[in-house]
């Protein structure tokens, strides 16, 4: 016998059931480690895919895609930054670059005869302004020329009528306006770098003068959006989701957070003609009392996560709930890649037999689908609810499988009733994917200066969604709607709408 097998030999006691309860001790004592070895591998792997995986939504939420609105508050008041009205601290707007080619666009006066004695007009000269526009890859300068008529006999004047320009007095035309939004919502360029950029190219053009052109096309295109949003809520079923974003609190030198929640109708799935789109909206905190508000006349099925925050709209009994089943695999998921686990490996395969069984059934009639999902997926979805109900008594308590387990069997319950109708999904992908954008441009802008930005943005995320939903491009639709929704009817918005939308072919 060793020296070290001897010195061993004396720690343990004589006494057998000393000896066992020793033993059963050390046997809590590894289960207990085994437990946090388990939770901690989790964790690592969870913290893993955000930071080097692909993702929807991060968990970091410091940076927010609102600059525009960093003065919005502040500036509300102010004169216009574009405008050539020099005041103290306010430098005189830069004559356009030289370089840059221009279109002359000339409006002549509609009369070339005097209105009073009926005599033919003469040209005695004419008015010029230039506007900055922006086609696709390269900047214009559109020279408007509105020439002037008199009258030699009674001296009569008559003057071509420059159009509707979407800020008053305005250097931006329609194009640039469009292509400044675009860049920003939807390629996730940030106004300090498009700044630089435009820079490069002659053309300077501060951030701060383009967050008040993003500021006044919110409110100038704000109809369209609620147009959408009433779009939205006539669907028969919705998906919602939210995300977080920071916004800075004045006074207390550090940011708040924020929220941008998104509805989705996307009726495309059960082979429906009606158009897919988007609406959303900020709230400066998650608070169940915001999509109570922007649900409250709103009656159907509600695809949504498992948030509290909605148990109220439910008790409404107008609008009953359609559970996730993305979010139930993404929590099994997680613990596969982080150990391997054969239960969790179980669970992913059941739930992807319910989606094969969804993919070959997408595109199809909402009669088709439920017919399919009662004969094929409803077993299926027994099965697996059978299987978690009679697998989670097998697991540790406090193991992250079995939070898994116990989370999937709580949502199984309220995702059935999707197998009944066929105007229902499965998940709710429709609303996370809405929100990509928006989790995207975390990475590249600032956070937020005031919550006026959020509801800017909200509205401007919703045109440019909505867009994207229905095929169309995006920069060449706000740019028709931006020159002609002022001097539109309001009655006639739908004409705007990202479906209406026939884009002219030269």
């Amino acid at each position: 016998m060793t020296a070290m097998q001897s010195h061993a030999s004396t720690l343990l006691p004589d006494d057998i059931d000393a000896l066992k309860a020793m033993i059963a001790a050390s046997r809590a004592e590894l289960y207990a480690q085994a437990l946090l070895i388990e939770k901690l591998k989790a964790q690592l792997a969870s913290q893993n895919r955000y930071r080097f995986g692909a993702r929807s939504e991060g968990l970091d939420q410091l940076e927010l895609i609102i600059d525009n609105a960093r003065i919005a508050d502040a500036r509300r008041t102010a004169p216009e930054p574009d405008v050539e009205r020099p005041t103290k601290g306010q430098p005189k707007r830069k004559a356009l670059p030289d370089h840059l080619p221009r279109q002359t666009v000339v409006h002549t006066p509609v009369d070339r005869c005097c209105r009073d004695c009926g005599k033919p007009l003469r040209k005695m000269g004419e008015d010029m302004r230039e506007v900055l526009d922006f086609v696709p890859g390269r900047f214009v300068v559109r020279r408007h020329v509105c020439e002037k008529f008199s009258c030699r006999d009674c001296g009569g004047i008559v003057e071509g009528q420059l159009p509707s320009m979407p800020i008053e007095k305005g250097l931006p035309g329609a194009g640039l306006l469009a292509h400044v939004l675009v860049s920003k919502f939807c390629d996730h360029l940030p106004l300090y770098r498009q700044s630089a950029i435009y820079a490069r190219e002659g053309v300077h053009l501060s951030r701060a003068t383009m967050a008040g052109w993003a500021q006044k096309m919110a409110k100038l295109l704000a109809p369209l959006a609620d147009r959408i949003q009433s779009h939205v809520l006539g669907g028969e079923a919705i998906h919602t989701d939210d995300t977080p974003v920071s916004v800075l609190d004045p006074g207390r030198g550090r940011t708040k957070t924020g929220r941008y929640w998104t509805h989705v109708r996307d009726e495309r799935p059960r082979a429906s003609a009606v158009p897919p789109a988007a609406f959303y909206r900020y709230s400066p905190d998650r608070k169940a009392a915001h999509p109570r508000d922007h649900l409250k006349n709103y009656a159907g099925f509600l695809h949504a996560d498992g948030y509290a925050g909605y148990e109220e709209l439910y008790r409404k009994r107008s609008i009953a709930e359609v559970a996730c089943m993305a979010h139930v695999r993404r929590k099994f998921f997680d613990i596969h890649k982080a150990t391997a686990a054969p239960i969790a490996e179980d669970a992913l395969l059941r739930i992807a037999a319910l989606y094969r069984i969804e993919k070959a059934i997408r595109g199809k009639p909402p009669d088709e689908r439920r017919r399919v999902r009662q004969e094929q997926a409803k077993p299926s979805f027994q099965e697996l609810q059978d299987w978690l109900e009679a697998t989670l008594p097998s697991l540790p308590a406090r193991g992250s499988l079995a939070k898994a387990v116990r989370y999937a069997i709580a949502r199984m319950k309220r995702l059935a009733v999707y197998l009944g109708d066929g105007r229902l999904e499965i998940d709710n992908n429709a609303a996370e994917r809405s929100v990509r954008g928006v989790c995207l441009g975390k990475k590249n802008y600032l956070f937020a200066g005031a919550d006026s930005g959020g509801e800017s943005g909200a509205v401007i995320y919703t045109l440019v969604e909505t867009a994207k939903l229905n095929g169309v491009d995006a920069e060449a639709w706000l740019a028709h709607v931006i020159a002609n929704i002022a001097k539109h009817p309001m009655s006639r918005i739908d004409d705007f709408l990202p479906w209406n939308y026939r884009p002219c072919v030269n």
